[in-house]
């Protein structure tokens, strides 16, 4: 089972040179970051977590500026989003960055991508909360047409695109894609028709979803031994992974916190354990 993290990185963190640094060099999986391109001040949608909302949400540094960062001073180290908000891009731009990234750091890239909670961020985009959903699913499969081998036209419920010429291509045809969202059959047949897998946050109750998922995976006709459940966010002890492993996981995210250098370096120290 591989050991990853996250971590919301701010200007006020670590850097993404010198936390990708550490964590090849410790022997981490991979880094995965988070992504609100604002937080608006007067806001009603509540933080899901409760209480007040962290400082680093709205001071978060671009999660694909700073990946290409990570990739050009580590060799092994995955890279990924958790969570690209994909109702608020444009598609064919975000299809261009990811693939760029993707190509340049030789396949390590990893698409985590989810839906949002924060309702204001969201409608500042133009993105109708109700129908987020359905278009984050459209962008996704109108991204995979523009990475496909061949000029490949599109025609979604709220976007197309006609054959064209569109590279670099990712690293092996459309990078590891993982969906976040609590668990549900909805979400769970959209993953199987989709994407390679869950990134469910925490990862409890995780003994009652999976055999869900692996149903509707199965269904859907994918090899089983390709679903990759990656919980994200994990707070770790030994017996909490120790269960998840039991269970078929593939990768754990472990949190690290969004702090300075000798904190976060403090963290990985007591985290290495565990890779």
């Amino acid at each position: 089972m591989r050991i990853a993290t996250t971590i919301f990185l701010t200007d006020e963190t670590i850097t993404p040179v010198r936390l990708a640094r550490e964590l090849e060099e410790r022997g981490f999986a991979g880094l995965y970051l988070p992504e609100h391109t604002h937080i608006p001040v007067e806001r009603a949608t509540p933080y899901p977590a409760g209480g007040e909302l962290p400082r680093e949400y709205g001071r978060t540094l671009d999660p694909f500026v700073a990946l290409a960062q990570a990739a050009a001073v580590t060799d092994r180290l995955g890279l990924a989003t958790g969570i690209t908000l994909i109702a608020q891009h444009d598609p064919i731009d975000l299809a261009k960055q990811i693939a760029t990234l993707d190509h340049l750091s030789g396949g390590r890239f990893t698409l985590g991508l989810g839906f949002g909670w924060n309702k204001e961020e969201a409608a500042d985009h133009g993105v109708h909360w109700t129908t987020r959903r359905e278009l984050g699913w459209d962008r996704l499969a109108m991204m995979r047409a523009l990475w496909a081998p061949e000029p490949t036209p599109y025609e979604g419920e709220f976007a197309s695109v006609r054959p064209s010429e569109a590279h670099p291509k990712p690293a092996n045809g459309a990078p590891r894609t993982l969906v976040g969202g609590a668990a549900g059959l909805r979400l769970f047949a959209r993953i199987a028709e989709q994407a390679d897998g869950w990134l469910p946050i925490g990862g409890r109750g995780l003994g009652e979803s999976i055999p869900a998922l692996r149903k509707a995976w199965e269904g859907a006709g994918r090899a089983p031994e390709a679903l990759q459940i990656v919980p994200y966010a994990v707070r770790p002890s030994p017996g909490k992974l120790t269960h998840y492993a039991d269970l078929g996981v593939n990768e754990v995210v472990l949190q690290l916190p969004s702090g300075g250098e000798s904190e976060v370096l403090g963290a990985l120290d007591e985290f290495a354990r565990y890779v």
